[in-house]
């Protein structure tokens, strides 16, 4: 594949990160406030981009409180609450996901991540392509597409610092949506989360390790934590570890698992380096695929 991809952005400052681990509860305005006040942390910090989790507003089993609590996006007192704080802070955000309503007909919602400018406008959503359904164990079942709409398009966008790739939490396991958004610019690739504990302890390391080596990416994944409660629904817990990656596969930083902000300082000429000795992301080539697949991915999928 020829090198006709764009061209890398150089920042106009240096780029400090803060990851938000969150720990949220069914309750919306709870969480608010919890997220806003590590916002203020994080800019107290110095931090020019704030990244929160997966489903910032609310985690909850329940598929009828979510329908009671969620809004649609004009609506969202998060998401309005967010923007505003980003706009008076003068920073870039990523809200790493909102439940929110769409007024689909199948009564599903959407799971949305937001990039917020400096000035309170929102520069791109992106919808989660790719639905956690799963059979973690015998007791613990997922079905995320039961609730949530899938998105359709993958999402590149451009910031004063370089070029930022969306993703959210189960996207991280198809490694083709990753290469176009590399391969559409992106310099960062962000992996907002709420990754369940088990399967985050076997595979939530490696597999953001691999994302930035395969693409020469900054890889930013801000995570929910610990155990939810919930007041409509059964509770569930989540693995932690907000990570922070460079291009070579380096863990930059750790977020553990207590909520909290982790900061970063990235130097985005890494992705320069590291596509400079291993320069994959111009190497793909078109190929047959096995029966039952098509273009080299499962039948289906279209990221």
């Amino acid at each position: 594949m020829a090198d006709s991809f764009p061209p890398a952005q150089t920042p106009e400052q240096p780029l400090r990160a803060a990851l938000i681990q969150l720990n949220v509860s069914d309750d919306p305005d709870e969480n608010l406030r919890q997220v806003l006040g590590m916002f203020r942390t994080a800019v107290a910090s110095g931090a020019n981009f704030i990244l929160t989790p997966e489903m910032t507003n609310c985690l909850s089993s329940s598929r009828t409180h979510q329908g009671s609590v969620y809004r649609h996006e004009a609506d969202d007192l998060t998401l309005q609450a967010l923007r505003q704080a980003a706009k008076e802070a003068g920073k870039h955000l990523l809200i790493g996901s909102l439940g929110l309503l769409t007024g689909d007909a199948d009564g599903r919602f959407a799971n949305r991540s937001f990039l917020i400018g400096p000035d309170g406008e929102i520069l791109a959503r992106y919808d989660k392509i790719h639905m956690f359904d799963v059979n973690v164990s015998e007791t613990e079942v997922y079905r995320e597409s039961a609730a949530y709409r899938p998105g359709e398009a993958a999402v590149v966008a451009d910031t004063s610092f370089g070029r930022v790739g969306m993703a959210v939490c189960y996207d991280l396991r198809f490694p083709h949506l990753f290469r176009s958004l590399a391969q559409g610019g992106a310099q960062i690739l962000t992996v907002p989360a709420a990754f369940n504990d088990t399967t985050g302890r076997a595979h939530w390391e490696v597999l953001l390790r691999a994302r930035a080596i395969e693409n020469g990416c900054f890889v930013l994944a801000p995570a929910q934590t610990g155990f939810h409660r919930e007041a409509h629904g059964r509770g569930r817990r989540t693995w932690g570890h907000s990570l922070a990656i460079a291009p070579w596969g380096e863990v930059l930083a750790d977020g553990g698992t207590e909520p909290g902000v982790t900061l970063v300082d990235l130097d985005l000429a890494q992705v320069g380096r590291a596509r400079g000795r291993v320069p994959a992301i111009t190497h793909d080539r078109a190929f047959t695929a096995p029966d039952g697949c098509s273009d080299g991915r499962p039948d289906g999928d279209t990221a």
